[in-house]
């Protein structure tokens, strides 16, 4: 089984590949999401940009991303959270984590990911950064996992 990479437990077959090579529209705001962070592991930078509303595709550097997608390992998405962006609704948003690792090691991308349609097709508007909440870094042990949930220890995380 060739599960695809947006942690559907599905096939990527009938998941999110019908998504990315056009053969559908995303259902959903959420499935669009799905399909954007799966484009990012198969490196499928034109439907990055296709799926991207063309108010907000201004400065898109398909080389750049094309660059940092080949060179980034991939660890899984997780939707913390969706607001509209249903079927029958105009707009929505979906608050998800990335995790991977690049150049600069492993990584957390924590973000409110803001959809709208257009002509019935669900396209990625602006994605605004979550913020880590403050916490009292005294309860944390250095050995204990990390907060941004990394799986490394907090010492070898955000702790250095």
């Amino acid at each position: 089984m060739n599960s695809c990479p947006c942690g559907s437990t599905n096939e990527y077959s009938v998941c999110c590949e019908p998504i990315i090579t056009g053969k559908r529209f995303a259902e959903t705001a959420e499935q669009l999401m799905r399909a954007r962070y799966t484009a990012h592991v198969k490196v499928e930078v034109d439907f990055l940009f296709e799926s991207t509303h063309p108010d907000n595709r201004e400065g898109y550097d398909h080389k750049g991303t094309r660059a940092w997608a080949e060179h980034s390992e991939w660890y899984g998405l997780e939707i913390l959270d969706t607001n509209k962006g249903g079927p029958g609704d105009e707009e929505g948003q979906v608050e998800f984590i990335a995790r991977f690792r690049d150049k600069a090691g492993k990584r957390t991308h924590h973000e409110l990911g803001q959809f709208k349609r257009k002509e019935g097709q669900w396209l990625f508007t602006e994605g605004i950064m979550v913020k880590a909440k403050p916490l009292n870094s005294s309860k944390i042990g250095r050995n204990d996992p990390c907060f941004c949930g990394s799986g490394d220890k907090y010492k070898k995380c955000c702790g250095k």
